[in-house]
């Protein structure tokens, strides 16, 4: 048999190469076609043909036939069990193995990454992150060498649409949940995306890619958006702010923090023109500065697109591995700017007592916007940055206050910026 220029016989290279597809929801019914769409350009480019040799569902299927008439197994299914069965021993049995799964990743990482370097098989899952943003390939390939110090992502396409309808129309967050639920943004039970914790798994992804360290979705603190009111958006866009679900990872000392809170954005930070089902992630390192991509974050198709091209980077060697983990500790205190909205009595001397107590933790407050009369007025402000746990012992001290008529309500904001 004639070599191949990579290596593989002449007839190696004309045969097929089978993908054993576990799921044919949305996203695997829409990549079993694309597959098929596509197998004739993918053949030209590397030199063998996709196709899709057997389907895993409830009702169709036995894994060990899949598995055995494949040569790479493209995991659809959701959840952790049996997914994480199934991923452990395709890979246990040398196949290369391609992932959406980010609860299973964000629990199981670091047990998936061992099975794939101590079998040389290759693990991609770059639509675990962000749908079609190439967030995970940038990370491990073309930013491998670089010395990352930060990772912000707006990377729930279900809250950022949301969040732009309460933005665009003043509609309450029942409202446009309702509306993202009939244009199928949003499940029935929208739980895990609004909550925070769909973000907070991925955030958990993109940290180990960014600085190597082991992160399990436990270890994320998350807040959701089910709490903000079109009147916090509504004051925000007075003060020049607007209003996302965004994921942070970042190196803090000799550590790293990781979280997933509503944050409000100044008009010239990049995530801050995102909007609808859009997901976005910016990388900041000091031999780039900062970079941003963005594109659609959810639907079976864009999905199925990112699972495909992570299917085409499997046919062509050398594998392409995620090295061991490095220890390195979680900080959970850290600084950050935010803002405060109040219900307060409208009486003489509320400001500069507010502005006392933030004074006597070191808060310093970068602009006030006060509305309203009587027992129905409104005192909104914006802090400098600021130790999170000096300013949450203020805002402790302001809700004693007999003039505050309800629980202050916080949202951070992200004050940093970048030249467009």
């Amino acid at each position: 048999m004639t070599p191949s220029p990579g290596g593989r016989s002449a007839d190696a290279a004309r045969s097929p190469f089978r993908v054993g597809l576990l799921g044919h929801g949305t996203v695997g019914g829409a990549f079993a076609e694309l597959v098929e769409a596509r197998a004739d350009a993918i053949e030209a480019e590397v030199g063998r043909r996709p196709e899709v040799s057997g389907v895993l569902t409830r009702s169709r299927g036995d894994f060990a036939d899949i598995l055995a008439h494949s040569d790479l197994v493209v995991e659809l299914m959701g959840g952790t069990e049996p997914a994480r069965e199934y991923v452990l021993r395709a890979m246990g049995e040398g196949r290369h193995v391609v992932t959406a799964n980010k609860q299973l990743l964000s629990q199981f990482g670091e047990e998936l990454f061992d099975a794939a370097r101590s079998n040389g098989v290759q693990l991609r899952f770059e639509a675990a992150v962000a749908g079609v943003v190439p967030a995970v390939r940038v990370m491990a390939e073309s930013l491998a060498a670089a010395h990352i110090e930060r990772v912000h992502g707006i990377v729930n396409g279900t809250t950022n649409f949301i969040l732009s309808e309460m933005a665009r129309t003043g509609a309450t967050y029942e409202d446009c949940l309702r509306e993202a639920q009939q244009l199928g943004y949003a499940e029935a039970d929208p739980t895990e995306d609004v909550s925070g914790r769909d973000a907070a798994a991925k955030m958990a992804i993109l940290a180990r890619l960014a600085f190597g360290a082991a992160v399990h979705i436990d270890q994320v603190p998350h807040e959701g958006i089910e709490h903000l009111t079109a009147e916090d958006i509504a004051y925000a866009r007075e003060l020049g702010l607007s209003l996302k679900l965004v994921g942070t990872a970042e190196r803090v000392g000799e550590g790293i923090a990781v979280d997933v809170h509503p944050v409000f954005l100044y008009g010239d930070h990049p995530l801050a023109s995102v909007n609808g089902a859009f997901n976005a992630v910016t990388i900041e390192s000091p031999a780039i500065t900062e970079i941003t991509l963005s594109g659609p974050g959810a639907g079976g198709s864009q999905t199925a697109s990112a699972v495909l091209g992570d299917v085409v980077s499997a046919m062509i060697p050398p594998p392409s591995t995620i090295p061991p983990a490095v220890d390195l500790p979680l900080v959970s205190e850290t600084e950050s700017s935010f803002y405060m909205h109040l219900e307060v009595a409208d009486r003489p001397g509320v400001l500069a007592q507010v502005a006392e107590i933030l004074g006597l933790q070191g808060v310093s407050v970068r602009s006030v916007v006060q509305r309203g009369m009587g027992d129905d007025a409104r005192l909104v402000m914006v802090m400098h940055p600021v130790p999170e746990g000096r300013f949450r012992a203020a805002v402790e001290m302001i809700r004693r206050l007999d003039f505050v008529r309800s629980e202050p309500r916080v949202i951070r904001v992200l004050e940093e910026t970048f030249d467009q």
